[in-house]
């Protein structure tokens, strides 16, 4: 495939970068920031002049020393011609191993020789073995994929100069990343796991995400099978990423099974137990019959409340059992459950932490030149935004939050704010009504009652769900509620053989007196529970974005009513579609999203809009949408996208190969932009993907 360009930032002082990712090994808590490549430019006419340049890599082989002094070697033949003013005479190529926590680097002199050594976190230098270059590989590999762009374009924007390349194009550049991670996939919890799991495990980390992700994105399904039931002979928990991975395949009956052999081993083992409600949500909503999706959603239910028991510090346990009570329109428990979510913080991947470089050469290259993307740039940082709209809080959730919130915005599509705010009030404790019975516990003793006992925490809403108590649920709080009534019941009573002074009242007089103006309210009380903080400032955000999207669309309707036209800037148009999608109108989101378009070039919009044509089937729309946006990627030095690879795998698997690259060459741009989606097709060729014989 076509190398992108090569960028370049100037260094201030030389090898200052190098010494700020010396500095930085310490702090790194993931895989590891994208692979370092610093050169040593010399100037041809006055040899003493030297500068530092470097840019960031991901998918370079890193699986030796040569080949990654083979990259830098590229990187000097591009320098030679009769107009070049320097030479490169020096390289270092900085590739971070997250199993042993070192930062593999090789250094090659030109013409020279090549020195092949590890930097730990102290910045002491070690010897580089054979070992450690295998714990490299597979790190580089996985980060290439989770390093990698949606084709939204957020993930190239967040760090400049990141060259992007796919570590594995063919099926022995596979063998070699399957056969390393089959090595290793034991130690796989030491890179640590995505910010949705607590605790790294066998079968959710860092290493297991970036396999399934390769195996969804090439469709290279018979390798995993192969993979994981090897594996499978080592631990019976590997039985539930056979299963995702017979899931993907179409091999259902094979998954099943094995779900249902190894649960009969380990039936507590959480992982499984969401597997199987995952599948079970997926077939409910292609049942054909009421009845049916009923059935299966409650067999989910089970799995999922059983997985809940078996991980109860897990998030993804509770979010899957809050997602089946949306499903079956439990509207009380969806948000009981909702509630009950241990939220952890998000920890974003490891970005390179670089001082202030002297200068900054972005360059293009002539194959990826398309007007509509190359005029992005200069009119998008032109745009006015209204703050009323750049400020929305919800655009930043990430993790956990960001899940959470799209439960809550699934709940809200489908029976309206009012209800929701109903059903809030029926199951969480509000701030009035907490006030009013704390009022009246604190007038005297005989005031006291198993249901104001039972309730924890403080009214003021700002300790609200700080209670690391909270997230134990709901029978946390009825059972220190009863344990509360029956110290209140021995205070005061004869059990306990301790003399009753005489001026207490007996409980059982007021019974009577109190029966019917306090059970009511009581027993009301005692089924609810306190609100958690962070759900409490989700119905906050929810507010607020339900708010701006209210006036977007009044507005739009009053104009349209006038036959004026609306207008807005294409950052706006593009906020308000994230905004239209994040609460699940999609429909409107993509009119946002074309109304962008139609203003200029949005690599974030034309995602959105063709998320809609894949799930349209819109085969022509499709095609034209990928072109631009893999023109936009190399654009910006990515040749790989997984999202966008699958994509064009899906359509080749539905059309076939002959027919998306007879539409491929059918639509009217340059053949040179043509060509960067033709390679993209060509990939699935080398991995003999579906469709793509004959």
């Amino acid at each position: 495939m076509l190398a992108p360009a090569v960028p370049e930032i100037t260094e201030e002082n030389l090898h200052e970068s190098i010494d700020a990712r010396t500095e930085s090994l310490l702090s790194l808590r993931e895989l590891g920031p994208p692979d370092l490549v610093h050169l040593l430019r010399q100037s041809i006419r006055n040899p003493l002049k030297q500068s530092g340049v470097y840019h960031h890599v991901t998918g370079v082989d890193a699986s030796s020393s040569a080949s990654l002094a083979a990259y830098i070697n590229t990187l000097t033949y591009k320098e030679h011609g009769p107009s070049a003013t320097s030479k490169i005479v020096e390289g270092v190529f900085c590739c971070y191993n997250a199993f042993s926590r070192l930062d593999m680097r090789v250094h090659v002199s030109i013409p020279g020789t090549v020195e092949s050594y590890c930097v730990d976190e102290r910045g002491e230098k070690r010897k580089a073995s054979e070992d450690l270059w295998l714990e490299t590989y597979l790190c580089s590999v996985l980060r290439s994929y989770s390093y990698a762009d949606d084709g939204s374009g957020d993930t190239i924007r967040k760090i400049m100069g990141v060259r992007r390349f796919n570590p594995v194009t063919n099926t022995e550049a596979e063998h070699r990343f399957l056969f390393a991670a089959e090595q290793l996939f034991f130690r796989g919890w030491q890179l640590g796991s995505d910010s949705v799991v607590q605790v790294p495990t066998n079968v959710s980390n860092h290493l297991t995400t970036g396999l399934l992700k390769y195996l969804e994105t090439t469709g290279r399904y018979a390798s995993g099978i192969n993979l994981f039931e090897k594996l499978r002979t080592q631990s019976i928990e590997v039985s539930s990423l056979l299963a995702k991975v017979q899931f993907m395949g179409s091999e259902e009956v094979a998954g099943v099974k094995v779900l249902y052999e190894s649960l009969q081993q380990t039936p507590m083992d959480y992982v499984m137990l969401d597997t199987q409600a995952e599948f079970l949500m997926k077939k409910a909503r292609k049942a054909d019959t009421p009845e049916q999706r009923t059935d299966r959603l409650t067999m989910a239910m089970g799995c999922a409340d059983r997985s809940t028991v078996a991980a109860p510090s897990e998030f993804g346990t509770w979010a899957r059992l809050a997602q089946v009570y949306v499903a079956m329109e439990d509207w009380e428990n969806a948000l009981t459950t909702l509630n009950s979510c241990p939220m952890f913080t998000y920890q974003d991947k490891d970005a390179p932490m670089m001082p202030e470089p002297k200068e900054v050469h972005l360059p293009i290259l002539p194959e990826t030149r398309l007007d509509e993307i190359d005029s992005e740039p200069e009119s998008r940082f032109s745009e006015q935004v209204d703050p009323s709209i750049l400020g929305l809080r919800a655009a930043a959730y990430r993790g956990t939050f960001k899940q959470a919130y799209s439960i809550l915005t699934e709940m809200t599509s489908k029976i309206g704010w009012d209800q929701l705010l109903k059903i809030r009030s029926t199951v969480f404790v509000m701030e009035d009504e907490y006030r009013t019975e704390k009022h009246e516990a604190t007038q005297g003793t005989h005031k006291r009652t198993p249901s104001t006992d039972g309730l924890r925490g403080t009214p003021d809403p700002t300790a609200n769900g700080e209670d690391k108590e909270e997230d134990e649920g709901e029978d946390g709080d009825e059972e220190e509620g009863k344990a509360k009534a029956k110290e209140v019941e021995n205070t005061n009573g004869d059990e306990n053989g301790v003399e009753r002074p005489s001026n207490t009242i007996d409980p059982k007089s007021l019974k009577g007196d109190q029966e019917t103006s306090n059970d009511d309210e009581s027993s009301k009380l005692n089924t609810k529970r306190l609100c958690e903080r962070w759900l409490d400032s989700l119905f906050m955000v929810l507010y607020e974005d339900l708010r701006v999207y209210t006036i977007w669309r009044t507005q739009m309707a009053q104009y349209r009513a006038q036959q004026m036209q609306y207008k807005k800037s294409a950052e706006e148009w593009e906020i308000l579609g994230t905004l239209a999608e994040r609460l699940q109108h999609f429909d409107e989101a993509v009119e946002a999203y074309r109304a962008c378009l139609s203003l200029r070039f949005s690599p974030k919009s034309l995602a959105g809009v063709l998320r809609v044509y894949e799930r349209s089937k819109s085969t022509r729309e499709t095609v034209a949408s990928v072109i631009r946006l893999v023109t936009w990627q190399y654009r910006w030095y990515s040749e790989f996208s997984p999202e966008l690879l699958h994509t064009i795998r899906t359509l080749i698997e539905d059309e076939g190969a002959v027919k998306v690259r007879s539409i491929i060459q059918a639509t009217s741009l340059p053949q040179n932009v043509l060509d960067l989606t033709h390679h993209y097709a060509a990939l699935c060729a080398n991995f003999r993907s579906s469709g793509t014989e004959g």
